[in-house]
């Protein structure tokens, strides 16, 4: 499982890159990296991903400078991080609290 102190580890040390995906997405829904980073290092992990490839990853809630909630998906690479897409949680996918999956059954 992924640890979020590795992750804001990572960024810490400049260990975290972004994909080229992430990049055309950020840029298609006006969200900035360092929205990106304040999300990762004042977020929670709520979704793990283990089984993903090539390496793990999970879906992080943070909030932005403005208190706007964001979602990250970065994989954990064993000595960095890399983001592979983020975006705005909305109401119609996810519970008022962002974290929770409408229609998941627990």
């Amino acid at each position: 499982m992924i640890d979020i102190e590795s992750l804001k580890r990572y960024y810490e040390e400049d260990k975290i890159i972004i994909s080229i995906h992430a990049q055309e997405r950020l840029r298609q829904r006006g969200i900035r990296q360092k929205d990106i980073r304040k999300a990762v290092l004042s977020g929670e992990i709520i979704e793990q991903y283990p089984d993903d490839f090539p390496f793990p990853s999970c879906l992080i809630l943070g909030y932005d400078e403005n208190k706007k909630a964001i979602h990250v998906v970065i994989s954990d690479e064993g000595s960095m991080g890399r983001i592979i897409t983020a975006y705005i949680p909305n109401t119609e996918k996810f519970e008022n609290d962002f974290k929770t999956r409408k229609g998941r059954e627990i």
